[in-house]
């Protein structure tokens, strides 16, 4: 079963209701500013030491709180890709958080560490129309952040997608490599050759 994406124990969206690159404010809980904030964000163990933080004294023995430690995670991960995009779909625009999803590009349950999971590189925070083909492997990205379409999605989801249309996500090498991983999960290396 695929756990509820964007629950937070902080209430919805709390996190986006200031805007943390405004000169002056700071971002909660860092004592800098917001960009300095985001730039720790995007460091590889940023995410990983507030989840160690968070969930070190949750026992880990019931299916319970195993998912208990799964959506602080999730949610950590959440809030860091938020950051890291700057609270916007890098490829639609979109920016009301009701509407964004923070996609895995490998799946949670297929990380082999907890810092995989938790790393921004191996996340892209979508509009929930592209997190569902991509989560679905109906949508993935080249290289350049070009969109990639199954040839089984249908021609309606296709036009609503509209993968022409939107804008390529500035993507990092280790984003790269996690994709590779998606491509070839879900068929598309062989069809780019």
């Amino acid at each position: 079963m695929r756990p509820r994406r964007g629950s937070s124990s902080l209430g919805p969206h709390r996190w986006l209701s200031r805007r943390k690159d405004s000169p002056g404010e700071r971002a909660p809980g860092t004592g800098s500013a917001g960009s300095s904030y985001r730039l720790g964000v995007s460091l590889p163990d940023a995410p990983l030491k507030e989840f160690l933080a968070r969930t070190t004294s949750i026992p880990r023995t019931t299916e319970a709180e195993r998912l208990v430690v799964q959506r602080v995670g999730q949610d950590v991960f959440r809030r860091a890709l938020i950051e890291y995009w700057k609270g916007c779909c890098p490829l639609t625009g979109i920016t009301d958080p009701a509407l964004l999803r923070a996609s895995h590009i490998v799946p949670w349950a297929e990380c082999e560490t907890d810092a995989l999971r938790l790393d921004v590189h191996n996340g892209l925070l979508l509009s929930a129309l592209w997190d569902a083909a991509f989560y679905a492997g109906l949508a993935s990205f080249d290289d350049a952040g070009k969109p990639l379409l199954s040839p089984t999605i249908t021609e309606a989801a296709a036009e609503k997608l509209n993968p022409k249309s939107v804008q390529q996500p500035n993507l990092t090498d280790a984003h790269r490599a996690n994709l590779t991983r998606h491509r070839a999960k879900h068929g598309y290396l062989e069809r780019m050759d």
